[in-house]
């Protein structure tokens, strides 16, 4: 279903969009970024951070060595308390994932992956298969929402056609 290079150029997708949000979310005061919006976690700022929670849950599934984020579902909207915390941590993780995507192999895609759910409190198993592509689909709705965000608030949302993406993220 999926190889290596999709991992590849999806993780590198994931880190231009990041980049591209920064420059938006640079001009924001605090007061914008956390103001309730009606999306489903709020806030821009929460939804950044459940975002970024998910990222760093799904990654350390994919490489134990990577460090998961404390708490369950319900606490990821408060992961960091701001925007530069926030932004430290986001670049952190998207260089975590960048080196874990240049490392993937196809025998470890086509693996089954055990892991412990919060949302079931189980343990649980699905195909690498299915489960990367969820960790990347994921990305792309939460980055779809705080874009809608952006733009009712009057602001310019980046270019997310992954067509448009340089060669060298």
């Amino acid at each position: 279903m999926i190889d290596p290079a999709y991992v590849q150029m999806t993780a590198r997708y994931n880190t231009w969009q990041n980049k591209k949000l920064f420059i938006t979310l640079d001009v924001m005061s605090a007061e914008e970024l956390t103001k309730d919006r009606g999306a489903f976690f709020g806030s821009i700022h929460a939804t950044l951070n459940h975002l970024l929670w998910g990222d760093m849950l799904w990654l350390n599934r994919f490489d134990p060595s990577t460090p998961s984020p404390s708490g369950d579902p319900t606490d990821s909207k408060s992961l960091f308390a701001t925007q530069s915390e926030w932004r430290t941590e986001r670049k952190a993780t998207d260089g975590r994932l960048l080196n874990w995507a240049a490392k993937v192999t196809q025998v470890e895609l086509d693996a089954e992956l055990t892991m412990f759910s919060r949302i079931l409190q189980a343990e649980t198993k699905g195909p690498m298969s299915m489960c990367v592509p969820d960790f990347f689909n994921h990305q792309t709705h939460h980055r779809g929402q705080v874009h809608a965000m952006l733009t009712a608030a009057g602001y310019e949302a980046p270019v997310s056609d992954l067509f448009f993406m340089p060669k060298d993220i």
